[in-house]
Parts: C-alpha cells; structure tokens; sequence
C-alpha cells in the first residue's frame, strides 16, 4: 500500500495489526516523504535513516511473535532537538551545543523506547525553544508546508511541520508560552500541552523551569490521547512531576462551556474570528451550555510572562560556560574571555536578549520592581482561571490572532513576534493543559491558511479536554491537507 505516511497512529495501528502493512514499510514512506521534501521544509535537523530501519525490523519481529508493545510498536515519532536522546546529537537548535551527544534518555524516550516507537529524527526549532516562528535556529528556517514562503510557528515549528507534511506520524514539542499550540494552529495538526508535571520534564533542555512542559504533536485528537497516555505519568526524576490521578472524563452532554471574551477583543483576525465561531457553533448543540465568561486579568499575562520567563531563560542558560560541555572559544586569555567568548560565539541574537532581559529583571536593586511584582500578577493570572472553572468545565477560544505570516515579516520587530503567543501564555503561567484543534482554513468560501481552536481546562482536566476535541473533529468532518 504506498502513502502509508499518511495514515493516523490509529489507522497505521489497524494496518500492522491485520497485516496489510509493516512497520517497516511505513518507515521507509516516512523517509521517502522526508527526502522528497524536507530540503524545501527544512523539519529535521537529524534523520535517524538507519537508526529507524533497524527499529522497525525488530518490530515487525516482536509482531510476529505476538509481543507488541503498545499501539505506536514500530510507529515512526519525530522529537524536538531540545529534548535529549541518548547517543543522538541534541543541539537546542543552538550552536553553543553544535557537537553535544547525550549520555542518557529524557524520560520520554526512555517511555516511546519501551513502547516500541520508532525514532524517526530530531526537528528544527528556535534556538533553546525561544521564539514563535522557527527563525531563530541557529541552523535553518522551518517553513510551513502549506505555504513554503510563511513560517510554520514556533518554537517546535519543525515537530509540526513534519507531521503536517506528513514526514512522520506524531511527534514530540516542549511549550513554555504556546510552543506547541501555536505552531499546530498555524501548520494545521493537532497540538497538545499537558498539565504542569503531568509528564517528566527529565532530559528536557531547560529553557524556563517554571512553565516549561513536553506534548504532544498528531494528526487527529484521537492519537495526541494515545501518545499522551503513553509518556505520562509521575517521574521521581523530575522534582516538579505530579504523582496525582487525572480527572475522570465527563458525559458531553454535560460539559459546561466558556468563551473569554478578553480573547475575541481588538487584535484578533476577523478571519480567525469567523473560523473560530463558527467551530463554537458547531460545539454548542453537543454541550449542556456555553456562556460567556471574563478573564479580567488576561491583560497583564503578556507583561508577567516576560518578566518571568527571561528572568528564568538567564538562570537556566547561565551553566552554558565553554567549560563543562558545548560550545569553548579558541581564542581566550583568561578564564573569564572563556566564558565571555564561548557565549557570545554560541549564543543567537535572540537567546542572548532574554539573558540581557532575565539578569536585568533580576538584578539587584530592579528585583522587587519587575520579578517580584510579576509573581504577584501571575497568581492573579491564575486566579482568573480559578474562578472561572467554578462556573464551566472547559474553556474556548483562538489560539492565534493570525494565521501563518511571511518568513521575514517579525523578524525585525521582536515586541510583535511576542504577541503571537497572547492567547496561549496565559496557560503556561497557570500550569494548565490546552490543546489545540484545527478549526478550518481562512480564505472565503473555502482554501486559505490553517486555524487552530483552543480548548483549555483546569489542572489534569486532559481527559475532558480529549472528550470535547474528538466530539469537535466529529463534528466538524475532514479538512483539507497541505499539498506536499
């Protein structure tokens, strides 16, 4: 059967399991696809060919044997170069870890291993996980595959690009302010951000600790879930990891619906606006009720999110010194030209602005002005969600303001690039899980660019969030997919 690519985790399941197809052959359509197009997409910065086609031997022999591990065994799952895999290059996309080879697994691979996935290759992403559009790579630029001239979103704008093009079957991304929502809204897949500590941030390359978390890229709702339950799970190796049981999924019928006003205000794409609406309307049949509800304290999140974050971007990044690991300068006098070469060799420009940022907030006599008040502002932040998931169950909305615009076009202006992610930063503060589903296309009746909605709940909420995104896809039909 050729196109095997193209298949869900679930329907590619199905196929290994009747035998109509292998799992080697699925990887070879994988690489077929990855050679055909990634030189113009520019996903992966590492392909595992060899790597891969051994994987997926020995899962077709475990098959044949009657041991399948799981429902990915021999499935292909490409994974964000900032989360590291042993013996595998992890470069964070930066050149200060141009050469660094991890010695161990992060605890999601060490869970995809046993369930026999398939590692497929490392995708392109901003440098450290910072940025909104796959340009800040110390390597290449992600383009979106269903407009080779936009950007696919970022950070982890190559895990969704691969698997809108098809290149792999789900993959892996880390979001710290919507680095996974916002690039499947804008690559049109699904993306998928966990509760804080509901999977192991252990082996993930910390870019700020406080709302760093690794999810989920897929096709469709149905398989983020599979992938989800598969890395999941409480890790002592991880101090921030949760050791709680999720919330058990509700009847549809009585889910209780809300939709922030704050984020249907000045600034959103009336052409967004209209997708997203029209996806709500779709939903409210199908739920007990949707009301309107305010988020009062939206408006200081994108303030509070860039203060924190820098403050812990300066914190974490401050152990890449040219002496322990990566990148060490040639040409140094003195221990202190190490230190000083070795990061302003390695570092991009955006890396290095939010070390300046974080150890401005942070430095004495400016700490109680912008890193403690920001603390404060966050709970209040957080307290908005609080409250309104006393009144409703989940919580609707636009997970971008756009769709994808031009490689090039924010490059220059960073304050709007960072506006990019204003719906999505306010959940990375709260600690709360928020997927993101494709809702349509943009252009008028029908084509244009891809448009995410956003389904957010309360912490370990996944199992409604999971309950509300299948009954949307449902009712939403097919969409169209990029050409490549």
């Amino acid at each position: 059967m050729a196109n095997l690519n193209k298949l869900t985790i679930q329907q590619a399941s199905e196929q290994l399991k009747s035998g109509e197809a292998t799992s080697a052959e699925i990887i070879d359509d994988c690489l077929g696809q990855i050679k055909k197009y990634d030189k113009e997409i520019n996903a992966y910065l590492t392909v595992l060919a060899d790597v891969a086609q051994k994987s997926a031997k020995d899962a077709d022999e475990r098959r044949k044997k009657g041991r399948v591990a799981s429902a990915i065994d021999g499935l292909p799952i490409a994974i964000k170069d900032v989360i590291c895999t042993k013996n595998i290059k992890t470069t964070a996309a930066s050149e200060i870890l141009e050469d660094f080879t991890p010695p161990y697994d992060a605890t999601v691979i060490s869970k995809l291993k046993d369930a026999g996935a398939v590692i497929i290759g490392k995708t392109n992403c901003d440098e450290f996980a910072m940025g909104s559009s796959t340009e800040n790579s110390a390597y290449k630029i992600t383009k979106n595959p269903w407009d080779t001239s936009r950007v696919p979103g970022g950070s982890s704008g190559g895990s969704a690009a691969a698997v809108a093009a098809d290149m792999c079957l789900a993959a892996l991304g880390s979001d710290t302010g919507g680095s996974i929502r916002f690039p499947a809204s804008l690559c049109g897949v699904v993306g998928f951000k966990p509760t804080y500590g509901a999977v192991s941030r252990y082996g993930l390359m910390a870019m700020a600790s406080s709302l760093d978390q690794i999810g989920v890229f897929a096709k469709t709702v149905e398989d983020a879930e599979i992938l989800f339950n598969i890395i999941a799970g409480y890790d002592s190796m991880d101090s921030t990891s949760l050791n709680q049981e999720f919330s058990p999924a509700k009847n549809p019928k009585s889910l209780k619906i809300g939709i922030p006003k704050e984020y249907f205000a000045e600034g959103l794409d009336p052409k967004v606006k209209k997708v997203i609406e029209a996806a709500i309307d779709k939903i409210k049949p199908q739920v007990n009720e949707v009301m309107e509800i305010s988020l009062p304290n939206t408006n200081y999140a994108f303030e509070v999110y860039y203060v924190i974050m820098p403050v812990e971007v300066s914190s974490n990044l401050a152990r890449y010194d040219g002496i322990k690991y990566g990148h060490s300068t040639k040409e140094a006098k003195d221990l202190l030209e190490v230190y000083l070469k070795s990061r302003a060799e390695g570092f991009g420009d955006e890396a290095k602005r939010r070390i300046i940022l974080g150890n401005y907030a942070s430095s004495a006599g400016y700490i109680d002005q912008y890193y403690a008040k920001a603390q404060k502002a966050r709970v209040l932040v957080k307290k908005d969600f609080d409250e309104a998931f006393k009144k409703v169950d989940l919580l609707l909305g636009p997970v971008s303001p756009t769709t994808a615009f031009k490689i090039g076009e924010k490059t220059d202006d960073p304050l709007t690039m960072y506006l990019s992610d204003i719906y999505t930063i306010s959940i990375n503060l709260a600690g709360l899980p928020a997927m993101s589903v494709p809702a349509g296309l943009s252009g008028p009746p029908a084509g244009g660019l891809p448009v995410g909605m956003q389904i957010i709940g309360p912490a370990l909420s996944e199992n409604n969030i999971f309950t509300l995104g299948k009954l949307y896809e449902r009712s939403r039909g097919g969409l169209p997919r990029p050409s490549v």
